[in-house]
């Protein structure tokens, strides 16, 4: 990536380290560089409805007081200037906090939440907040609230979820850098459905306040969404604060070839062949780099973490979070109703199996650090389906349920580890998302890999070729 390219491309088209540059070398500014991203945003959200809400007034007095930092010469930091948009079940003051649902239409958080606290920090310019589903528990973006998000490769198809609304903007050129949460692969999926890189920190890195509702408990983690890998780098320094062991700040440079298993398959769960084709390749790439990358089998508990586990844990969470809300089921749309349904239903006994899997499949994924530094994936088993569908039908011609496409991700919520979602490549015009799971404490490592790779292999561009 040439700095004349990036000298030929449009304002909305630039990451947030390559808008830095920009501003450094004086060609453009944060009003003018807002302006554009809201232009971009009346052009693509009526096709692929990724906001849900617009603090214009607020981004247009934060641009202007970076404006004039940079004016003298006094930038916050490398974020300074550039705009964002930050997830919609993130508190942001002065800006509605819905979790996309009718439950909390009315909810208008006080302050920020301690992450949107340190960009704001930075000099962030907050744009408005990104659609999501419902309590942002399902694998496709659609709400009560703000109707269906779509994919900006393709809008007949679905960005993912539940940071679909994140993605589209970014995808689309709406923002330069996205905040969203990960749960169970929210950030990492969706990054890897619209050509993006994703970091899923690991528990602890990024400080947060309580927030309602918690609906995965210590499984939740707020995360960056960025163009390239030094968006996230930025990112991750923001939001990390000054927390001693939390962050050591980017590694540039790797100190000798890793060693990675690649888990192409979980338990024999069914994936796309044409994922697997495009990941099989950036294997062989990984493997030109220098690392070694060695085919390993998933330990079962990981796959009985998301059959038998995911689902209790997801549904009791829910129900806890909505234990102060009798009437919320009559306000909710038919999935969710349902999964507080199932949640109300189960017993503590339910639950406290749930958390005995998950400490078996944290011995069990403990265990993998032994022989291997990383951990390779796809970022899911299927491509984006059509933009009304909760998930995929059957993948690779098997029938699969709600969370069949989502069997790669949840378990590294579920232990606490960073990762990285990547683009792989792409087939039949659509990206494909890898990622690299680390141990404790490894997001350095993570980014300093995907810096590798992206000097390597080059950027996939993050956004269509329309309009």
């Amino acid at each position: 990536m040439s700095t004349a390219t990036l000298h030929d491309w449009p304002v909305w088209q630039l990451g947030a380290h390559d808008l830095h540059q920009a501003y450094q070398e004086g060609r453009t500014n944060p009003v003018r560089a807002l302006q554009a991203h809201l232009d971009r945003l009346e052009t693509v959200q009526p096709i692929v409805n990724a906001l849900a809400w617009v603090d214009e007034p607020g981004a247009r007095a934060a641009a202007k007081a970076s404006a004039e930092r940079w004016r003298r010469g006094q930038p916050l930091s490398a974020l300074d200037g550039v705009p964002i948009t930050v997830k919609d079940n993130i508190p942001v003051a002065g800006m509605p906090c819905r979790w996309g649902s009718r439950v909390y239409a009315d909810h208008w958080p006080l302050r920020d939440e301690s992450p949107v606290a340190r960009l704001r920090e930075a000099g962030a310019v907050v744009l408005g907040k990104t659609t999501v589903p419902e309590f942002t528990l399902l694998g496709h973006t659609d709400s009560p609230l703000t109707g269906l998000t779509r994919n900006p490769w393709n809008p007949s198809l679905t960005p993912g979820g539940s940071s679909g609304g994140a993605v589209a903007a970014l995808a689309a050129g709406v923002g330069a850098l996205s905040i969203g949460t990960d749960g169970g692969g929210s950030i990492r999926r969706p990054a890897g459905f619209t050509g993006l890189y994703g970091l899923k920190p690991g528990r602890g890195t990024v400080p947060r306040r309580d927030g309602l509702p918690d609906t995965l408990p210590e499984m939740e983690v707020v995360g960056p969404m960025g163009r390239r890998v030094l968006d996230l780098v930025h990112a991750l320094e923001a939001m990390a604060g000054e927390r001693p062991g939390a962050w050591r700040g980017p590694r540039h440079a790797l100190a000798a070839p890793q060693r990675i298993a690649y888990w192409r398959h979980i338990a024999g769960r069914p994936v796309d062949p044409r994922v697997l084709a495009v990941c099989d390749a950036a294997a062989q790439q990984l493997r030109e780099l220098g690392h070694t990358v060695v085919e390993a089998d998933a330990p079962p508990e990981v796959d009985a973490f998301n059959q038998s586990a995911w689902p209790v844990i997801s549904a009791t969470g829910l129900a806890h979070a909505l234990s102060d809300r009798p009437d919320a089921a009559a306000q909710m749309g038919p999935a969710m109703a349902a999964l507080l349904a199932r949640g109300q239903a189960l017993r503590a006994t339910d639950l406290a199996t749930a958390q005995a899997q998950v400490r078996q499949l944290k011995a069990a994924v403990q265990g993998l650090w032994a022989t291997h530094d990383l951990l390779l994936t796809p970022t899911s088993a299927a491509l984006p389906w059509p933009a009304a569908d909760t998930h995929p039908a059957e993948i690779d011609g098997q029938p699969v349920d709600g969370r069949g496409h989502a069997v790669f991700t949840a378990f590294a919520n579920a232990t606490g580890l960073p990762a990285l979602a990547l683009p792989a490549g792409r087939t039949h015009g659509l990206p494909v998302g890898m990622q690299l799971v680390g141990r404790p404490g490894a997001e350095a490592l993570l980014l300093a890999l995907g810096l590798q790779w992206e000097s390597t292999c080059g950027p996939c561009p993050a956004w269509p070729l329309w309009p």
